[in-house]
């Protein structure tokens, strides 16, 4: 192919207008028409020039309603943990954790604060406790050797969670959920406080009977305070033939 045939073609390109684009107002919203009624125009509008012109139009005050968002309890997640207020301020539980990796420690803790709001605890923390440190010092060898020695270091982060106002059956139910939901390489430990009424001095008396029952069968079991066999059973046992060929 010469020269001027590979021109001509390029030349046409050039000399044919170009239509320019539509801007749109708001790049970032879509068009709300389907292909379908694109392609497929309304009765009372005519194209131009057999060109279908799409414009764009803003979206439905209710689009939002139907897209599909992530559950409440999962957009929870990314967000703080969600707290109960104390009425009073009583002290009823004292949560200490433990451990030697810090991202445990406060993931467990976050776990914690969620799993006592569900349960309507007011739960205050974490609170950062002073760390535990640990060093050994240990030889590499011995005899000649024992001067080469190595170190050894350990560190145990703690953390305080405190519950407030809590039933004690709640915060018992708490613990066990947590005892039963435990992360690697956490360690618990719980104090508890419980109120009791001011006629404690009353009902003990009245539980006094069926206590008295239960220690009963228990002092029964030991050992020292069986019936010893009497004289008859004595002379039972010297009389008996298993006695005699024993004799």
């Amino acid at each position: 192919m010469s020269r001027p045939n590979l021109i001509r073609p390029i030349r046409q390109a050039l000399s044919r207008p170009i239509a320019a684009q539509p801007r749109l107002i708001f790049p970032s919203l879509t068009s709300v028409r389907s292909q379908a009624s694109a392609a497929e125009p309304e009765s009372g509008s005519k194209p131009e020039g057999g060109i279908l012109q799409l414009t764009n139009e803003l979206p439905h005050p209710n689009a939002e309603e139907d897209e599909v968002r992530l559950p409440r309890a999962v957009q929870a997640i990314y967000l703080q943990p969600l707290r109960r207020e104390a009425e009073f301020g009583v002290p009823s539980c004292d949560l200490q954790l433990r451990s030697y990796s810090i991202p445990n420690l406060e993931f467990f803790c976050d776990f914690a604060l969620r799993a006592a709001y569900y349960l309507h605890l007011p739960a205050f923390g974490p609170i950062p406790l002073p760390k535990i440190t640990e060093r050994w010092t240990v030889p590499r060898s011995h005899f000649i050797f024992k001067k080469s020695q190595e170190n050894f270091e350990r560190i145990t982060r703690r953390r305080l969670i405190q519950i407030r106002d809590g039933h004690p059956d709640s915060v018992q139910l708490w613990l066990a959920f947590l005892q039963k939901h435990a992360y690697y390489g956490i360690g618990m430990k719980a104090n508890m406080w419980e109120y009791g009424s001011l006629d404690t001095a009353k009902q003990m008396d009245s539980e006094m009977e069926s206590m008295q029952k239960s220690i009963d069968e228990k002092m029964e079991l030991l050992g020292q305070n069986k019936m010893l066999g009497t004289v008859e059973k004595v002379k039972e046992i010297l009389a008996s033939e298993r006695f005699r060929r024993t004799g």
